[in-house]
């Protein structure tokens, strides 16, 4: 049971960085960033692009955002990551809630079947959202790196892979991996606990002395 609740814990702490992470990854700017062709050049600005806002960055450290004007105006892939990364950050929240009103560590719930069942679902719901999540970062890294070997896009409207992309990987993983753990850790201990294991004591055979000791009761009674 300690061991259990252990690998619990551990997969609630990685599930709560990786859903914390979503909600700094979906707000971040770096997605896209100013491709450098040429490293002679002296570059005076960098452009970053986002989810929900686009940066220019000066040579002197001076950093201006815009925020998108339009959400009708915006790419596919634009409104697919907002919806993706907004639904994967709601999921989230419900998969914590739902994982600690089934953890070991509370007493939302009596112990039994229906709270390592009810961790479990939390679990489940943490690799729905670490699934959901893993998907803007991927449709962008595919699109940025298409544009970026097309000989028909010009180098000015060449970008490249943010952090943003990279810490978004690493959050669905966190999400995944923590989300595993919880599910494996309630069904296991559910699957335990249905079956216990019951010991009898085992029977001594009757010794020398009592074996004597009852014939010679049967001999005085005869």
């Amino acid at each position: 049971m300690a061991a259990s609740a252990a690998v619990q814990l551990l997969g609630l702490s990685l599930s709560v960085v990786g859903w914390a992470g979503v909600i700094l990854v979906a707000g971040l700017p770096m997605w896209r960033v100013t491709a450098f062709m040429e490293a002679n050049i002296v570059v005076a600005q960098t452009t970053w692009e986002g989810l929900w806002m686009s940066c220019v960055v000066q040579s002197t450290g001076q950093m201006q955002c815009k925020v998108h004007d339009s959400v009708l105006a915006l790419s596919g892939e634009l409104q697919a990551g907002r919806t993706l990364m907004v639904m994967g950050a709601l999921l989230g929240l419900v998969a914590l809630l739902v994982t600690v009103v089934g953890a070991q560590c509370t007493t939302c719930l009596r112990g039994g079947r229906l709270k390592d069942w009810v961790a479990a679902a939390g679990g489940a719901l943490f690799v729905a959202c670490g699934l959901l999540v893993l998907v803007p970062p991927c449709w962008f890294a595919h699109n940025i790196i298409a544009n970026f070997y097309d000989p028909n896009v010009p180098q000015s409207q060449k970008r490249e892979m943010g952090a943003a992309l990279y810490l978004g990987w690493a959050t669905a993983a966190l999400l995944l991996l923590g989300g595993g753990l919880i599910c494996a850790s309630g069904v296991c201990k559910g699957e335990l606990s249905a079956f216990p294991v019951k010991y009898a004591a085992p029977r001594r055979p009757p010794t020398a002395t009592a074996a004597s000791n009852g014939d010679y009761d049967k001999k005085n009674y005869v």
